[in-house]
């Protein structure tokens, strides 16, 4: 039976307190995560991780934009150390009459350029950000065990300090995130075992490291 991921609101120091204190979740049921590999990239999917909805949803709703932080982490079989981090920024925005999402993806991008995308339906805006969150795999040995660990969180000025490029001026996003004393808000984590050799491959991409 699917374990859906779930959704808690916690303060920004209560965030900080849990990085320090809690101890590693209990691993939720593999098929809440989708790994696919492309010789040279991992790509995760989370059908049942949803963030474009409740509080997040009306702010954007309300003109806000919403800033998204994404953890992609892979530790090793026991679990007790990050092999490799990898993390994603995403800024959301809503057109009302349109009713579409706008995504620009801030960071660890192909050539470091800001990638933007505009008219996507809610569903397609979700999607469009877990495509984009890639993890190479050069040096990882394909028939070694790993735990890949996923985990998002609503964004905050301090996420974005260091983005000198973005579609709207990233001191006005800065000033934005930082007036509101808004909750953050939490899914995840997910978590799956992993081994290259034996994850279903993209269609059209053959192995390129090892």
């Amino acid at each position: 039976m699917e374990t859906r991921p779930r959704e808690t609101k916690i303060s920004r120091r209560s965030w900080l307190l849990a990085g320090l204190t809690a101890p590693l979740f209990s691993a939720r049921a593999a098929d809440s995560m989708k790994v696919l590999y492309d010789g040279d990239n991992l790509h995760v999917a989370a059908p049942s991780l949803h963030f474009l909805n409740g509080q997040p949803l009306e702010r954007l709703k309300y003109g806000d934009v919403v800033a998204y932080v994404a953890q992609l982490e892979l530790l090793n079989e026991s679990r007790t150390a990050v092999v490799r981090p990898q993390k994603g920024r995403f800024v959301v925005s809503y057109a009302l009459w349109e009713e579409k999402f706008s995504v620009t993806q801030l960071g660890n991008t192909p050539g470091g350029a800001v990638r933007t995308v505009e008219g996507l339906s809610l569903a397609a805006a979700e999607t469009w950000c877990f495509d984009n969150l890639l993890m190479s795999t050069l040096g990882l040995e394909p028939n070694l065990y790993y735990w890949l660990r996923l985990e998002l969180r609503t964004g905050t000025a301090r996420d974005f300090t260091d983005e000198t490029r973005i579609g709207i001026s990233i001191h006005d996003l800065i000033d934005l995130l930082g007036r509101k004393n808004t909750e953050i808000t939490h899914w995840g984590p997910l978590e799956t075992r992993v081994r290259l050799a034996d994850l279903p491959r993209l269609a059209g991409r053959g192995s390129r490291n090892g």
